[in-house]
This record gives structure tokens, sequence and C-alpha cells, in this order.
């Protein structure tokens, strides 16, 4: 099967899952192409059957903003064509399924015709999508697409509740690659964060408002009162300058790191002992999984998907957006005694295992199936 694989090629959830998933579609026989205007960040190995088309925008003085959609579309296009591809499959909706439409509807001015699978991650529909200027677009979008899968439950039963969409949305959540995600603990490295043996708390995020990090900073204020702990923050975005801020008002910057975007965080992953998600919305929790993967225990919210992944009590705890001292409270009491913490990371990773890589990429092959034949043709 020759498939395009379209997403932002960055260290956001949509952008890993696509590029993952283009990596293992690659890895088991199929030629895969990647289409986006950089190459994406997990995108870092050679193979035969995978292969990377740059979507080149032009500026021109008229243009306040370069039409990326209009040279996204054309692109595709011009892959299709020449490729001679079998499906696209587009990650997140804005302007992702858009733009596969256009390039649909010229496609068969060529006798072509190219089934579409759409793949919702969560704020192209929960925060984006609801946008009053984009509502429109992305419900047309998402009921023209020949296929629709959701990451969560959650997310397909916002997709429903929030747009007027009659398609049937298959729910195919996130996937771990367990392999890479085993990595043994570098001792030297735990030695250089945690040298009198602390334990190791951890933070993944673009840091925007909507991960909340300032309450992980304030979690881990708690959590510092009574455990000797430390504090590794990974990723960058608007929030992070007040979360710095922060820590200096409470005086803890000697605990804290700011790591930045990190490629190998399943490294950092590998040393650390919890790991806090206190997300005000989260469509599934990659970050998470990929945390239990290394064998370490959450603490998050029970907004959006999480409850479809973090079990309470087994992989971590739940508790309520913007409850600090719950989420303190349980974090103390996995993190104080070692017989406890070891149960917790076993269950983490048992969790994980339930969304190991090899059993989710045959659903996607099967509903490439399914969809390339009941496509209707345009």
């Amino acid at each position: 099967m020759k498939i395009g694989i379209v997403c932002y090629p960055t260290f956001g959830g949509s952008g890993v899952v696509a590029t993952e998933l283009g990596k293992a579609l690659a890895d088991n026989g199929h030629q895969v192409h990647f289409i986006t205007y950089r190459q994406p960040a997990r995108l870092d190995f050679f193979s035969e059957n995978l292969f990377y088309h740059e979507v080149s925008v032009s500026n021109y003085p008229l243009f306040d903003y370069p039409p990326y959609e209009l040279a996204l579309a054309s692109k595709l296009v011009d892959v299709v064509r020449f490729e001679k591809l079998d499906l696209l499959h587009v990650h997140y909706a804005i302007p992702h399924a858009s733009a596969a439409f256009m390039a649909k509807q010229i496609l068969a001015t060529f006798g072509i015709h190219i089934p579409v699978v759409t793949t919702l991650h969560g704020t192209d529909i929960t925060l984006v999508g609801k946008d009053p200027t984009y509502k429109p677009v992305v419900t047309f979008s998402i009921n023209q697409s020949d296929g629709v899968t959701a990451v969560s439950e959650n997310l397909k039963e916002d997709t429903y509740k929030h747009f007027e969409v009659n398609k049937d949305i298959k729910v195919i959540p996130n996937f771990i690659d367990l392999e890479r995600f085993s990595l043994k603990a570098k001792d030297h490295f735990k030695l250089a964060i945690a040298p009198n043996n602390e334990r190791i708390v951890v933070h993944t995020s673009n840091f925007r408002k909507v991960k909340r990090t300032q309450d992980v900073v304030h979690i881990f204020e708690k959590i510092q009162k009574e455990i000797p702990s430390k504090l590794l923050m990974v990723g960058d975005g608007p929030e992070r300058v007040y979360c710095e801020q922060l820590c200096r008002d409470l005086e803890i910057c000697d605990s804290v790191r700011f790591l930045g975007k990190q490629d190998a965080v399943e490294e950092i992953l590998s040393v650390s002992d919890l790991f806090i998600m206190p997300s005000e919305s989260e469509s599934f929790g990659l970050a998470a999984l990929e945390a239990m993967a290394c064998k370490v225990p959450v603490i998050t919210s029970n907004a959006g998907g999480l409850p479809e992944l973090n079990i309470n009590g087994v992989t971590g705890f739940m508790d309520n957006v913007g409850d600090i001292d719950a989420m303190a409270a349980h974090a103390i009491f996995i993190l104080k005694d070692d017989e406890q913490l070891a149960l917790f990371k076993e269950g983490a990773l048992n969790r994980a295992k339930e969304f190991e890589l090899s059993l989710i990429l045959p659903i996607y092959e099967q509903y490439y199936k399914d969809v390339m034949a009941n496509a209707v043709k345009v």
C-alpha cells in the first residue's frame, strides 16, 4: 500500500503519533510519504519505504499570511499523481482535512480518486475547531472525509456534541513503541540530577495554559516539603517564563531544572519516579503513556480521555482539574515508600503494554482497507 501522511512536524502529540505510525507502516512493508512543511521531529532515520516531500510556501507582498493550505493542497495533488498513492491519512483537522478535500477534487479532474482518512487528535476539535472562524470548514471537511478516527472515546463524543458530523468515527487509541521506551536508567544521568538519591518528578508538554504547568510547580513544592525530590520540566512554550518566575517566588529553583525541548525524552523518563499531568483538557494523554512505558506512575487530572488511560490506584491517581492539594497528596503517597513505588511502576508498565504499537498497527491497516473498499468516487 502507498500511503501519504500529512501532519504537523512538531513535538506535539499529533505529529508524534503520525510520525511513529508512518515509521511502523514502513517497517511493515508499506510505502509511506510524509507531506509537510518541515521534516517531522521523529522522522530521524533512513528507510527504503519512507519518503519526505516538503511543502514550500511562497511569500508575496500581497499576502499578510502565506497561504499554506493552498500550497499543501497543490503538493498533495503532485505527490498523489506522480507517486501513485493509494490513500491519504491526514492528522489534525485544521487545515489538513480541508486541504485534502481540495486536493481530492482536483485529482478527480485527472480521473484519480484518492480516499482520505482524517484523524482527530484533540485541540483541532476541543479548542481551535470550536472557533466560529473555523467551525464550518472543520465540520464540512470531516464530513467529506472517507474515514474519520479519533484517539479516544471522549474525543469522539466531543466531536458529535459540538459538530454536526454525519460520519461514523472509529476510535483508535494512541500507541507506544515499547522497544524505544524500555531503556534502562542511566545511573550517571540520574546521579547528575539527584546526587543524594532524591526522587525525580517530571513533566513534559508544550507549556500552553491548557497544560496548567504552574500547577505542576505548586504540586512539586508541596511534594518537596515531605520528600527530598527534584523536578524536571521538559518542553517549551508561552507558560515557561511564568513557571520559572514561580519557582523563584517559591524559592525552589535549586530543585527544578527546565530542560527545553528534547528529542530523546525516553532517556529522561527512564530515570524518573513520577510524572505529573494536571491538564484541563487532554484528548488522550500521549505524554502520560510514554511515561508509563518507562515504568513511571502518573498523577493526572480526570479531564478528557485521561480516565481511559490512567487507572486510579494502579498506574497512579486522577484528581479534579486544579486540585493541587489532592494531586500533591497522591504524589507523596506514591513516592514515600520504595515498595509502594515499585508496585505503581509495575502497574504503569503493564497498562502501557495494552497500547503497544504491534497491537494498534493492524487496526489502522484494516481500517485503511475498509475505507479504500467503501470510498465514494468524486
